[in-house]
């Protein structure tokens, strides 16, 4: 079994911080990816984030009604070995397969 550490992500337009206003999920229960995890508000906004992994709650960093900072840590989740690693996938930039020549037409 593994730990996984989910940080408060950047939420968007300068926003350096959020407040945990409810956690939608108890320690110790198992959880599917993209279900919903917490809602957090912002100065901006209450948005609802969504599980980035499948596993078990193990501990909760914060509590409820708790600020903190973009990149402080939220929640530990418990998984299996084959399902530790980089959650989603990373965009690699690669050189476009078809290239398309524009020409000007003949008068």
């Amino acid at each position: 079994m593994a730990e996984i550490t989910f940080a408060l992500p950047d939420l968007g337009e300068g926003l350096q911080e959020a407040t945990v206003l409810e956690w939608l999920v108890a320690e110790g229960e198992f959880v599917e990816r993209n279900a919903p995890l917490v809602e957090v508000e912002t100065t901006k906004s209450a948005v609802e984030l969504p599980s980035p992994q499948s596993g078990v709650i193990a501990r909760f960093h914060v509590e409820e009604g708790t600020t903190l900072g973009v990149g402080a840590p939220l929640i530990t989740f418990t998984v299996s070995d084959d399902q530790a690693g980089i959650v989603g996938t990373v965009p690699v930039e690669e050189a476009p397969a078809r290239r398309v020549r524009l020409q000007l037409p003949d008068d």
